[in-house]
């Protein structure tokens, strides 16, 4: 198995693979938390399907906000997939503003499911999960969550990230 401890950070050049990556078109979601350790959310273009039995979801997070360990302490977190009608919201919980995490919360309308994790009431399709796995690597947080329940999925364009810029499909 690989650790961040053996990866080689001399392979390739950081600026050439960032440049590299803003290529790739990604599915813009709000992975979102609550629970003990508070509420947390955050704009996120890595997130995969890992398996469908059971229903598992992969999610990356940048360590260098300390804010993003709320999503371990919590346990849970929630995969919200914007529509093109939330690129708004998705700027705001990019930073955009610089509002607290209150604030935030503001900008849209959120419901629970299982996990207490808030569920974002006009996502195209949301995903609540349960962390089963959670590892450092390299400069982000692997965070595996097992899904325990599913919003109802609704009609809108998709809202993609890609050369700096959101799109939509």
């Amino acid at each position: 198995m690989l650790t961040s401890s053996s990866l080689s950070p001399d392979l390739i050049d950081r600026v050439a693979y960032r440049e590299a990556m803003s290529h790739f078109a990604a599915a813009v979601c709000l992975v979102t938390t609550d629970g003990p350790a508070g509420l947390r959310g955050v704009t996120v273009t890595s997130v995969c399907s890992v398996s469908d039995d059971p229903a598992t979801i992969l999610v990356c997070l940048n360590q260098s906000s300390a804010a993003n360990v709320r999503f371990e302490q919590n346990g849970v977190f929630a995969v919200n997939v914007l529509a093109d009608r939330n690129e708004a919201l998705a700027r705001v919980f990019a930073g955009e503003g610089n509002l607290d995490v209150e604030g935030r919360f503001a900008a849209g309308r959120w419901h629970r499911l299982e996990s207490g994790a808030p569920i974002l009431d006009d996502a195209l399709v949301s995903f609540d999960c349960r962390i089963i796995d959670s590892r450092p690597v390299a400069t982000h947080r692997v965070m595996i969550g097992q899904v325990v329940a599913l919003a109802e999925p609704k009609a809108g364009g998709s809202l993609v990230y890609r050369a700096r810029s959101y799109h939509v499909v």
